[in-house]
């Protein structure tokens, strides 16, 4: 093979290698399993792949517990009417989202209702329920 023809195939391969690795919603969370939290943000992490968002509080039962709920890019977020200091330590959130397959407190996050009272969506593109850009 050619030069050309080898370095366009293995471009190919790393490209197809990238998007593969890169997880979708229905490998990681269940739809079918709903949570909703109301607690205090303990930590608001605003990264790359994806933004993290760290509550303490009540779950659905009553129980007190320690959630993280993975949020889409900050990119994608940004267009959604989010920004790097929308939530800040101490802040008073509900998250609803959908539960990790594994059962740990980990979700990813539907609509998030933030201290001003808007309700934010926060998931990634393929989270049931997101908006369409």
């Amino acid at each position: 093979m050619s030069r050309t023809l080898c370095a366009a195939a293995a471009g190919l391969l790393l490209a197809t290698m990238r998007i593969s690795a890169h997880h979708a919603f229905a490998a990681e969370y269940d739809e079918n399993k709903r949570v909703t939290v109301s607690g205090t943000v303990t930590k608001f992490e605003w990264t790359n792949p994806h933004v993290w968002l760290h509550i303490e509080g009540r779950d659905e039962s009553g129980k007190v517990t320690s959630w993280s709920f993975e949020m889409g890019s900050p990119n994608g977020l940004e267009r959604r009417g989010w920004t790097r200091t929308a939530l800040k330590e101490g802040d008073q959130v509900t998250v609803e989202g959908y539960c990790a397959k594994d059962g740990r407190n980990v979700a990813n996050a539907g609509t998030v209702t933030i201290p001003d009272g808007r309700k934010l969506f926060g998931g990634f593109q393929s989270t049931p329920g997101a908006p369409v850009k």
